[in-house]
């Protein structure tokens, strides 16, 4: 089995910023795809950020320039740097990494439980 704790959310004035952190642990081998996605009451989970194991990022256009998404693979957490805020990124906020378990292994999907931010002032 796998954990995902996330930890990072809360309450920010517009323009302001947080970084959210998701470290992974348990039964782990390696960790291809990570990503963040976000979710408010009423509609569907939308991607916010993903990073492959090679580095190569993803991002909606809704964050582009002002989001940044990291990883450590040393630790097993990714990150989300969030700058700029404003109130429409308020939302919870999800974690979700692909594990290989172990060796030769497919990969199989965890999400976090979630982390909420509000942009307010």
């Amino acid at each position: 089995q796998v954990q995902l704790v996330e930890s990072g959310g809360g309450l920010v004035q517009p323009v302001g910023s947080l970084r959210l952190s998701c470290a992974a642990s348990g039964s782990i081998f390696s960790i291809n795809n990570m990503g963040w996605y976000r979710q408010v009451p009423g509609k569907q989970r939308e991607l916010a950020a993903t990073i492959t194991n090679g580095d190569r990022t993803n991002y909606a256009d809704s964050v582009k320039g002002r989001f940044t998404i990291s990883r450590d693979n040393a630790k097993k957490t990714v990150y989300l740097e969030m700058n700029n805020l404003k109130p429409e990124d308020t939302a919870v906020y999800y974690c979700n990494v692909d594990v290989i378990p172990k060796p030769f292994w497919g990969p199989q999907n965890y999400w976090g439980q979630g982390t909420q931010v509000t942009v307010s002032s």
